[in-house]
């Protein structure tokens, strides 16, 4: 043993044996084998692939002198336009008063569960960080199984079921739409629906709306709207505005939850004490929108449904059971209906097939027990993002507003992605 590493008996139980995130390892395997000069199509993480707004660019030159902490609930002109943002696309009545900002909102995420004592309710497949970060803490994490029959989204009697086991149970219940990993969302009624059974068990709701601003149609819905008293949102910078970097997070809190917003601030206040001050000025221009923000984020969206309906026509006419993605910028593929021919080739589990997809292919893709599914079952999370962003959004905005976007302009700028594609479906083909 190195003297520089405690025993493992000081380690803490929750955390022993525990490995990096599935996304971080699959990114780091796929820059080593880069760099091993391997041809490599790094659909694993997903990380946006377009540049952050040049006027959001702008704005962090502009600030980028400011070097003192903020106060830890943020800066509160970044507060305020995250609130008007909301009020003005999700019709919710807040204030800046009932923001808390963050370094990203995977450590918010963190905190909510760590100052509220309560089991972490998550649908499977869900995002590979939900329950790892409930382990650590030590709270007990519920699944709901789901569906291809129902786009692999929680229903309101699943959620029912499982509330009514322990009524008076306290418990975070996760929501995330578009998902990932299925680009997938939920309908209006759907969501009153599942706001109606969240209200009768008195859950705390987080919405995790990260990819809000990527619904296709620019047409997302907060559940908040049906369960204003009980729902808190989460967003960021990350996905729709390609500031993953950036580490920039919120949480959105209705007035009635404002004890844990407090909390959660006393806790970031002991841990990272304020996000970049930099990075909070310049996001208060992101949030503040204008037609600079809407005509990119149109061109983003025109972009990603494209690819989508390519991902998706693509792989079913291999034989690949997949939903149309609604938003974001994944697939969740179910390979089952190629059971057979895949176990004549050794493949029996999810990981095996994203193994040997890799090994044979270059095609890095998670097999769907990263993100709670059953090993055996033959699922994956395709990540359509291993292009550049930059040159892609280029060529949509020299197109038409309407205009269709064609393969011509696909397997232009998006050439990694359509290659990773047609690579993985003749794969699939092999005898």
């Amino acid at each position: 043993m190195s003297k520089n590493r405690p025993p493992d008996v000081h380690l803490n139980l929750n955390v022993r044996g525990m490995t990096p995130s599935a996304t971080v390892a699959i990114n780091e395997r796929c820059n080593a084998l880069r760099a091993e000069g391997r041809e490599v199509f790094k659909l694993g993480l997903g990380q946006s692939p377009f540049p952050v707004p040049e006027v959001v660019v702008r704005e962090l030159q502009n600030f980028a002198h400011e070097k003192d902490y903020l106060p830890v609930k943020g800066l509160l002109a970044l507060r305020n336009a995250i609130a008007e943002s909301h009020r003005l696309h999700d019709s919710i009545g807040s204030s800046g008063e009932d923001v808390l900002i963050g370094p990203g909102s995977k450590e918010l995420m963190f905190l909510v569960q760590l100052v509220y004592y309560g089991d972490l309710v998550i649908p499977t497949p869900s995002w590979v960080s939900y329950a790892p970060q409930a382990e650590i803490i030590g709270r007990k994490v519920r699944w709901v199984p789901t569906r291809a029959e129902d786009q692999w989204q929680m229903t309101p009697a699943e959620l029912e079921n499982l509330c009514a086991e322990d009524p008076s149970r306290p418990r975070i219940v996760v929501l995330n739409y578009p998902n990932n990993p299925t680009g997938g969302t939920y309908k209006l009624d759907e969501l009153k629906e599942l706001a109606r059974v969240a209200r009768k068990h008195q859950v705390v709701l987080l919405s995790d709306e990260i990819y809000g601003q990527l619904h296709f149609k620019g047409q997302h819905v907060s559940i908040a709207r049906f369960y204003p008293e009980g729902t808190i949102i989460s967003g960021g910078l990350s996905k729709w505005c390609g500031a993953g970097g950036w580490r920039l997070g919120y949480f959105l809190f209705p007035r009635s939850l404002r004890w844990l917003l407090d909390a959660m601030a006393a806790a970031a206040s002991e841990t990272y004490t304020s996000t970049s001050a930099p990075i909070q000025y310049a996001a208060v221009r992101a949030y503040k929108g204008g037609l600079e923000i809407e005509r990119y984020l149109r061109n983003v969206r025109r972009l990603l449904s494209a690819l989508g309906r390519f991902c998706v026509t693509e792989l079913t006419e291999a034989g690949v059971r997949v939903e149309s993605p609604k938003g974001a910028f994944y697939v969740f593929p179910d390979f089952g209906p190629l059971r057979k021919k895949l176990a004549e080739r050794g493949i029996r589990t999810s990981a095996e097939l994203c193994d040997r997809l890799l090994d044979d292919t270059g095609v890095a893709v998670l097999p769907g027990s990263s993100f709670g599914r059953p090993p055996k079952e033959l699922t994956a999370r395709l990540a359509y993002v291993d292009f550049n962003g930059a040159v892609a959004l280029a060529a949509v905005e020299a197109l038409p507003p309407d205009a269709p976007i064609g393969m011509e302009l696909l397997r232009t700028a998006c050439p990694g992605v359509i290659t990773a594609i047609e690579r993985t479906c003749a794969w699939l083909d092999q005898e």
